[in-house]
Order: structure tokens, then sequence, then C-alpha cells
């Protein structure tokens, strides 16, 4: 099997698609390069991927390869990087508090936040769409969920750009660092003065048995939810935009029936979603995937990206179709990770997109823009500014 450099595939950050279709065309699993390991190994196919996510054999959990220095910050004592029982057990103690009830309440709150923003940006008449949208609502929606309405949203962020897409293994590790710092602050403070909040009913939640968070597993939960709820949303909106706006006569259709918003949020999800690649997982044994035997011990990624263009499961993938019927699409993972805050994401991509092309009929790619500056590695799919004007 011949081995793949990503990193060397021309505008591979721009569009990879071509690149995983050639890949597919050739087999279900590569193996590729990248630094700090040997090789990876790289599931392309939607029913293979759809496999993978679910099966049991593919660990999740750092500590059990030899790849683990980068576990040792308390953030990775989450239920994203746990194998059950203990991510079922995590899982639970979180899901009685993020709950479907808490999060269809919060669907007037983000429609106050999604009108407030744009009250701000609209007379401005251009704006980055990064900046002035899609970060700040599920920054500010998720932050006050957990109970962190104060959190120092501009040192969050360097922080969490230097965690989901490094330039260097060096910079994730002081980001590591830092954040696993930052987080243990705050829940002290949230402690010392506990409120209505999931924070603080994670700080006091029991199960039956009188189990409890721990103090590392406290710092990875916040860590957890405060990344993935909102990180995957900010990608999940500025993607969607500028699909709508690559595909003028989507963005038409769309303005002519906003009650499509649903189909084209999930549409937007599997055309071009937020996460490119699930986080690692290493076979815990030698797994056959194709008629390819991935050895023992080894790190794999799914590529989620290149799974949801799969002809086998989406005819004409590469078309971008509001219309279509695109569940099924791998976007939020599959399986026991699946993830948690999906029905939150998908609420808030529904509520600030429909909002958005409400408000700014006229909404188009600001010229003066520049070219996109696309987040580096393979974990996030999207682009750190997004220049529009109306």
């Amino acid at each position: 099997m011949t081995m793949v450099d990503l990193s060397e595939a021309h505008d591979f950050r721009a569009n990879p698609y071509p690149h995983y279709a050639k890949l597919r065309a050739e087999g279900p699993v590569h193996t590729i390069r990248a630094e700090g390991f040997e090789r990876i190994w790289l599931i392309v196919g939607y029913e293979e991927s759809r496999a993978a996510l679910a099966d049991e054999r593919f660990s999740k959990d750092w500590r059990t390869a030899d790849n683990s220095s980068a576990a040792a910050s308390p953030i990775y004592a989450n239920m994203l990087e746990m194998d059950a029982p203990h991510h079922t057990r995590l899982r639970k103690l979180v899901a009685r508090e993020f709950t479907a009830r808490r999060i269809d309440a919060l669907r007037p709150r983000v429609q106050q936040v999604t009108d407030q923003l744009l009250d701000a940006m609209v007379p401005a008449g251009s704006a980055d769409l990064v900046d002035a949208l899609a970060f700040p609502l599920p920054m500010t929606v998720i932050c006050e969920l957990i109970g962190v309405p104060d959190l120092d949203r501009d040192a969050f962020r360097r922080m969490t750009g230097s965690l989901v897409a490094p330039t260097t293994p060096e910079e994730e590790a002081e980001a590591a660092r830092a954040m696993g710092a930052y987080l243990v602050e705050l829940i002290e403070d949230k402690r010392c003065a506990p409120g209505q909040d999931l924070m603080s009913a994670l700080i006091e939640a029991r199960d039956e048995g009188g189990d409890r968070l721990s103090s590392d597993e406290l710092v990875g939960m916040a860590f957890l939810l405060l990344v993935a709820g909102h990180e995957t949303t900010v990608n999940l909106i500025s993607n969607g935009v500028r699909a709508l706006l690559d595909h003028p006569e989507q963005l038409a259709l769309l303005r002519a029936d906003p009650g499509l918003i649903d189909g084209a949020v999930e549409e937007m999800l599997r055309y071009d979603g937020p996460v490119e690649t699930a986080t690692f997982r290493f076979t815990r044994e030698p797994v056959k995937v194709g008629s390819t035997v991935i050895p023992a011990g080894e790190p794999v990624l799914v590529a989620l990206a290149s799974a949801d263009r799969d002809p086998g499961r989406y005819p004409e993938p590469d078309t971008f179709d509001i219309r279509r019927e695109a569940k099924g699409h791998l976007a939020f993972g599959h399986g026991m990770h699946f993830c948690l805050g999906a029905p939150l994401a998908r609420m808030e991509g529904r509520i600030a997109i429909r909002t958005l092309l409400e408000r700014c009929p006229e909404l188009a790619r600001d010229p003066q823009g520049g070219e996109p500056d696309w987040l580096p590695g393979l974990l996030m799919r999207g682009v750190r500014r997004l220049p529009v004007r109306w």
C-alpha cells in the first residue's frame, strides 16, 4: 500500500474532496504521513467509516496507545477520549443535565442573541461573518448554558484554535497546559459561587450509586462542552454560508422558501461539514477494513468529510442540493460517541442562517476580502475569516 502525504497534495486545504475521491476509488482505507506518527490509517468510505465509528475494537483512549503524551493534561479526561465503561459513566452523568427540554428552552435565547449580533453587524454593510456572528453566537450560548458568561473569550478562542487546528505539536502541548490551568481556576470559581447552570449541576451531580465527577473529569468535561459546544457550530455556520454563496441557485431557493432551512442545514453538514476527520482511534487488535487488515496498536482516523461525499451513499455527492435527503450523514459522528450537542448545533445553525438571510437580502462575498484563511490540520474544516457584504 502506498503511503500518502496529504500535505504535499496541491490545494488540499482549500478543497480536499477531489483528493478523497481519488483515495476512495483506490480503496476504503489508506496510510498517510503526519508529524508525530510513523503512519496513520485513514478510512475514507462511507460504509467502512460508519462501521468503524461504532466498532469497539477501535479504542478512543490515548492511554491504550504508545502516543499517549498528549493525554497528560486533565482536559483529556473527557468522554470523547474514553471507552466504555468509563465513557458510559461520564455520558450518563452529563446527559441528565444536557436534556432535550433544556436545549429546546434555549431557542428564544438563541434567537435573541442572533438578533443582537445582527443589530450590531447589519448597519456596517460588510463584516467578517466569523467574528460578527458565527463565533460569538455559539460561544455566548454555551457559556450561558454552562454558567461562565464572563469567560475571557479572546483568550479562550486563541487556546481553542491552538488545540483543534495546531500548526506544531509544541503549540498544541502549550495550549493544552494553558487550557487545563484556565479551566481549573474557572471550576474553582464555580464551586465558590454555584448557580442554576450546567457546570454547577455537574459539580454536584451524582448517579444512583453516589458516583460523581473527579476534579480532572470536571476539567475534561468543561473543556469538551466549551470546545465542542462552540467550535463545530462556528464552522457549521460559516461553511454553510460559504456553500450558499458558492451556489446562488440554492441560495435563491432557500430565500424563496425559508421552510427548507432544516434540510438545508443537513445538506450543509453533509456537503462541507465542520469536522473533517473524527478524533483518533487506536486498534485494540487487528481489524479488517475492506480487504485491508489494520494491525493492532495503530492510530486510525475516520474521514467524515470523505464518507459524506461517497457516491455509494449519496448520488452526485459533489452537488450541493438543499432539497437532498441528506440524513444519515456522519458530520456528528456515529455510535456511542455521537455528538451530544448535535441538537443544539442544528438549532443554532438554522436560526443563525435563516435570520442572516432575512436581515441581509443582498448578502455576498466581499471582493476585498482576500483569499480564504483555511484552518490547518485534518480535524476541523473551515476558515478563520469569511468577509461578506450586503
